[in-house]
């Protein structure tokens, strides 16, 4: 498919060229030969204009000057070929016979008769014996110049086409990068478009992967908290859940659409301790070094999602009688805890994916360090 683009564009070159060089051999034979048969026509009319002004000074017809032009005083004393032009009327003409001889007629009008002047000029068509003479040169060297514009005409599609090819090439490839994309123009310009383009259809995509699988990591928990709920008929914590499930998937819905995330000041603290009460159980030991007010600009449900996630990871895999400590110094909250080996890791990459994600689309920063009896996550919001 990409090969008939050089191909269909050499086509059209080596089209063009040769239609050009027809086109102006056909004009150089049609000049050729207007030419010598204006030559020709006007040595017949210098020759009558003479004999006209011979016969008005002097009452009589004088032989013509040129020796392949012959007057004839009447049509019978004509060649049999010249005859018929002159029997039809015509006052000018020109006839070729089967013979070789190649003749012009021109009829003088005398005040007391008619003259007709005939030249036979087959010794001055210069054209046809030129052509007879170096015609096969000619002919060679046309069709060495025609050989020479089909090469160029190949060279240029070659050259030509090769951008295109190339970038063809990498598109298939999918190759990161697109080497024309550097060029100033139409192909750089393409090349840049389709870089883009290909970017942001390999981000969405990913983002419709991420978000499958995040509704099924984040949903888990609320649907289980709101099947204890009707299992012991607690309307409140039911409709908690619910409005939990509606804000995670708003949130998951913008992170997947790459929508812009509206942020506010959200008192960080609040959010943390709200998280605990939902969380804790009694054989938590639990240490927090938090300022009275932590402020800090984010999203409010993001940030709901972002420690409930945190914390919720740090009591689930600390297992029983875990030791959780938060601690806010010099600009990062920790919240490290104990690590219990026993515990499932299920999902726990995807955890991470997701809470940098989340970091990410409200311009934090979060790291995770993991150790052989402690795990530890720093986020730095921003103030």
């Amino acid at each position: 498919m990409f090969s008939s683009i050089r191909h269909g564009l050499f086509a059209a070159l080596a089209g063009f060229t040769i239609l050009i060089c027809l086109a102006y051999t056909a004009l150089a034979l049609v000049i050729s030969y207007v030419t010598e048969d204006m030559l020709v026509d006007r040595l017949l009319e210098r020759e009558a204009a003479g004999m006209s002004a011979h016969f008005r000074a002097h009452g009589e017809i004088k032989l013509p000057a040129s020796d392949f032009i012959r007057a004839y005083r009447s049509v019978d004393a004509l060649p049999p070929a010249v005859r018929e032009p002159v029997v039809a009327g015509r006052e000018r003409a020109e006839i070729s016979t089967g013979t070789g001889q190649h003749y012009h007629l021109r009829a003088l009008n005398l005040p007391s008769q008619k003259i007709y002047l005939l030249a036979d000029v087959q010794p001055l068509l210069v054209v046809s014996k030129l052509f007879q003479e170096v015609g096969g040169f000619l002919t060679a060297v046309a069709f060495g110049l025609i050989a020479l514009a089909l090469l160029l005409a190949y060279w240029l599609s070659r050259r030509l086409v090769s951008p295109l090819l190339v970038l063809a090439d990498e598109v298939r490839s999918q190759t990161p990068a697109f080497s024309a994309a550097h060029r100033r123009d139409e192909i750089g310009y393409l090349a840049q478009k389709l870089d883009t383009t290909i970017s942001e259809l390999q981000a969405s995509l990913d983002r419709e992967h991420a978000f499958t699988r995040d509704v099924s990591h984040e949903l888990r928990t609320p649907l289980t908290v709101m099947n204890n709920a009707l299992a012991v008929q607690d309307l409140a914590q039911l409709q908690a859940g619910l409005a939990e499930i509606g804000n995670t998937v708003d949130v998951l819905f913008a992170l997947a659409r790459a929508e812009h995330v509206a942020q506010e000041v959200v008192d960080l603290r609040g959010c943390i301790e709200d998280s605990l009460l939902r969380l804790m159980t009694d054989d938590v030991q639990l240490t927090l070094e938090l300022p009275e007010r932590l402020p800090v600009l984010g999203n409010r449900h993001l940030i709901a999602l972002l420690v409930n996630n945190c914390l919720g990871n740090a009591l689930f895999h600390g297992g029983p009688a875990c030791r959780l400590a938060l601690s806010f110094d010099d600009g990062v909250l920790s919240i490290g805890n104990t690590v219990n080996r026993a515990a499932t890791m299920q999902g726990f990459q995807h955890g991470q994916n997701l809470l940098q994600r989340i970091a990410t689309a409200m311009r934090w920063e979060i790291s995770f360090h993991a150790g052989d009896m402690a795990y530890r996550v720093d986020i730095v919001p921003r103030q």
